[in-house]
């Protein structure tokens, strides 16, 4: 019993210097990728107008009518189906009273 329990001590104790390790990677990481993104902010925005350029990307999408029409068919529904969730609920509440 006693070998089981140093054992678990030894391992708890790894364990613990693990997670505090851990914490201090994680720590220098992320204050590493703070400092790049900040300094490196310019070159990224330049990176992605160069590819919206390139690819023809166009920020302004529109739906088309027929879309339009299945959305709000699909949300229509929705409401509808809620309403109708609502008054059962409210009938089981009603009865159980």
């Amino acid at each position: 019993m006693d070998e089981k329990d140093s054992r678990i001590k030894e391992l708890e104790e790894e364990v613990t210097k693990l997670r505090t390790e851990l914490n201090e990677i994680k720590e220098k990481n992320s204050s590493y990728r703070k400092q790049y993104y900040q300094n490196h902010k310019e070159e990224h925005i330049k990176r992605v107008k160069d590819y919206k350029e390139r690819t023809g990307y166009k920020s302004t999408w529109k739906p088309t009518p027929e879309q339009k029409k299945i959305s709000n068919r699909r949300a229509y529904l929705k409401r509808k189906e809620k309403i109708v969730q609502e008054k059962m609920d409210t009938a089981e509440n009603i009865e159980e009273v």
